[in-house]
């Protein structure tokens, strides 16, 4: 099973690389990087007992004023230490890493309305400090569906995950708010 997984993985990314070159070289007498925009996501979450980093770079490629396809990466680190506290301990403590990358195409059929597509594929790691629970890594795909209002580089908007899985996603349901912004 993760031997067909890892092909069809592979498989999608070098077709997904493959559109996206094939894009380009069909436009090689523009300037390449006057096309490319950059945006992402910084987040960072600190209380007691609770830490959240993430970092999400994207590059987006803009084929034409109303196409743009791009990669994205995703990183996150997340570390949940009560120390029974207040003599509570739920057994819950854990350390949690993911990382994975997405393909982003976006469609602007008219300069307000942005509707998106991400395919996500996420490496989820999660370590448990109590034995009672055991450790976990996983793969877990999302195919995010968006749309948004966009006003010059920033668009806000709500996407939903075809793929959502309750009990492997690690968002908390298949709905979302976003706001992306592409310099």
């Amino acid at each position: 099973m993760a031997s067909i997984f890892s092909k069809n993985l592979i498989i999608t990314l070098l077709f997904g690389i493959s559109i996206c070159s094939g894009m380009v070289a069909q436009d090689a007498g523009s300037d390449f990087w006057n096309r490319v925009r950059y945006g992402g996501n910084l987040g960072l979450n600190f209380s007691t007992g609770y830490t959240a980093i993430q970092v999400a770079p994207q590059a987006i490629y803009q084929v034409n004023p109303y196409v743009g396809v791009g990669v994205g990466l995703n990183g996150s680190y997340v570390k949940r230490n009560f120390d029974n506290r207040n003599g509570f301990n739920d057994g819950l403590d854990f350390t949690s890493t993911i990382l994975g990358g997405s393909f982003i195409g976006i469609f602007q059929p008219i300069r307000e309305i942005q509707l998106s597509s991400d395919f996500e594929l996420l490496n989820v790691n999660r370590n448990f400090e109590d034995d009672q629970f055991l450790d976990d890594n996983y793969w877990v795909p999302a195919l995010f569906l968006g749309a948004g209002y966009s006003n010059g580089p920033v668009v806000i908007g709500v996407r939903y995950d075809v793929l959502f899985n309750e009990d492997r996603s690690i968002y908390r349901n298949g709905l979302q708010p976003f706001v992306r912004v592409l310099f």
